[in-house]
């Protein structure tokens, strides 16, 4: 049955004063920013029968349109080419001039009205128009439209991913049921969705047809829908809102044009047909349509299109739905949440089963992705002069307090230390209760450094190069370590456990940093740690990192 209990209803938007809006045309697109205040209308067909480049924008507030004054270098005039809002950005791909389909892509930053011209990477897609995009988080997709080949059409059914970050292209080779090539159809985004809706096919055939990609797996499928189906089409407009698109207009033949509106819910796959009340837009095809929402809530807009007679259109209608987004921000925000607690118990994983790695620059790109970059092990690209050594990384026990502390002296049987607790610092000794090599190791390695600096005078290139060898040799040393430096704790203040009264702190406001000192984190045994370096051997190991406070690690 049809949506009647909502109240949807049309109302024709009277334009006021300004620019006049963009007049006639068809073919252009519509993107609405800052929360659906401000709606940029581009390109298209109609205005002295030929394309156009012009930018217009509607402020919904006080319902005037404006031509504001562009800066950067615009695209060529166009029409039946795409746009994705993105943040504050509009990406502007392909399209025809009229003589020749277009690949360019185009940025418009809306908040300084400026054109940008990125300079792309990857394999791009071929030269087409009537194509369709979405966007999910930073990913733009391109999917289907038609080229030209010499003097003949070509339809695509091609999959093309965007990174909208680093303006990477790829072509991707999903599995599963794709849609087959087509034209004048629509893509919209929905969670981790695309869904294409109708459009034309190779064989001039008009579709209905429903097809999902999981943007994760790159899977299609073909949705099978109820209810009241909607009738095969091309040229029409699809626009989001939550799980419900909302599709109006098109055609499928010259003489049979829609002024219809049907809803798919996603979810279900239920169609159901909208009928509105109040005087809506005549049929037409590429129209125009945006969400206003949250600034107008529930308001779908459409703009212009083309008529049976094939001329453009210059009207502005409302579809005041009733609807409210405040459902689906609550499956948002669960979602995110979701995926929140994935991400932490992923992280925890990784931790489990390999050691930690930092994040940088240097990092190499993944096989599979090249805009994925995989972090590196520190000891492939520390510099051989720096005196900072990773000897094992610490990773502190869910649900216990833990400290660092930084080694200031050592000597036969422990460690002097300085914290910070709860704001104050703490001087103190640590003890160990076991034979220990670590103290032998450190002092080897400041014996040798203070040797190599006395022979050659003071601290110079050939002493960091020598102290640079010398680490090599006390890193293993260190990691034989077999002491309890490593203590679980429940709290710093409340040291109540056998291991913590090997560790006497006291408060001491005039703790200074030494210029070279070992940090040591305290926590959950190593025997419990499987990314320490000696976990399956030691029940215990200190981890230390020896600082040059002139030259922190990044």
């Amino acid at each position: 049955m049809s949506i009647e209990s909502t109240a949807m209803r049309w109302e024709k938007v009277q334009q006021r004063g300004g620019s006049g809006g963009p007049g006639v045309r068809w073919g252009h697109t519509c993107n609405s920013v800052a929360g659906g205040k401000l709606l940029f209308v581009f390109g298209g067909y109609g205005k002295d029968q030929c394309q156009t480049n012009q930018v217009h924008v509607f402020n919904t507030a006080n319902m005037l349109w404006s031509e504001p004054l562009m800066k950067g270098t615009p695209p060529t005039p166009r029409d039946s080419h795409s746009c994705t809002t993105v943040g504050d950005n509009l990406f502007v791909f392909g399209g025809t001039d009229g003589r020749r389909p277009l690949n360019d892509l185009h940025m418009l930053d809306t908040s300084t009205n400026t054109w940008i011209l990125p300079s792309v990477r990857g394999d791009g897609p071929e030269a087409r128009e009537g194509h369709s995009a979405a966007i999910i988080g930073k990913r733009l997709f391109i999917f289907g439209g038609c080229g030209k080949s010499e003097n003949s059409e070509i339809y695509y059914d091609d999959l093309y991913i965007l990174n909208t970050e680093t303006f990477l292209w790829k072509r991707v080779i999903p599995s599963g049921t794709p849609p087959s090539k087509r034209v004048s159809h629509t893509c919209s985004s929905w969670k981790n969705k695309i869904i294409v809706i109708g459009g034309e096919d190779s064989s001039n055939f008009y579709l209905s047809d429903v097809h999902i990609l999981d943007a994760d797996t790159l899977v299609w499928c073909k949705l099978n829908t109820t209810g009241q189906l909607l009738p095969p089409r091309g040229g029409h407009t699809t626009i989001g809102f939550g799980k419900n698109l909302f599709v109006f207009g098109g055609f499928s033949d010259e003489q049979n044009l829609y002024d219809d509106v049907y809803m798919l819910d996603i979810e279900n796959g239920a169609w159901v047909k909208v009928i509105a009340i109040g005087e809506g837009p005549s049929g037409r095809f590429s129209m125009a349509g945006e969400t206003l929402d949250p600034e107008m809530g529930g308001v779908l807009v459409f703009i212009g299109g083309c008529n049976k007679n094939l001329e453009a259109l210059a009207d502005m209608y409302y579809l005041r739905t009733g609807f409210s987004r405040e459902d689906d921000r609550d499956e948002r925000r669960n979602e995110k949440l979701s995926m929140r607690k994935q991400l932490k118990l992923k992280c925890q994983e990784q931790h489990s089963i390999s050691p930690s790695y930092e994040q940088s620059p240097f990092g190499v790109q993944h096989e599979h992705d090249t805009t994925v970059y995989q972090p590196m092990p520190i000891s492939s690209y520390m510099p051989s002069g720096r005196q900072n050594l990773y000897l094992n990384e610490y990773q502190s026990p869910f649900g216990k307090r833990t400290f660092q502390a930084k080694v200031t002296k050592t000597f036969s049987d422990g460690y002097t230390i300085e914290t910070i607790i709860d704001g104050k610092p703490l001087r103190g000794v640590l003890f160990s209760n076991k034979p220990s090599s670590t103290s032998k190791g450190v002092d080897n390695f400041n014996r040798k450094m203070e040797e190599d600096a006395m022979k050659i005078g003071g601290p110079s290139v050939h002493a960091d190069q020598d102290a640079d060898k010398h680490q090599t040799n006390d890193v293993n040393d260190i990691r034989q370590v077999n002491t309890e430096a490593q203590i679980e704790i429940a709290a710093a203040s409340e040291m109540k456990t056998p291991e913590a009264e090997s560790l006497m702190l006291r408060e001491d406001p005039g703790a200074s940093e030494p210029h070279l000192t070992h940090d040591v984190n305290f926590g959950n045994s190593a025997a419990n740690n499987p990314s320490s370096v000696n976990a399956g051997t030691h029940e215990d190991n200190v981890s230390a990192v020896a600082k040059d406070q002139s030259t922190p690690i990044s």
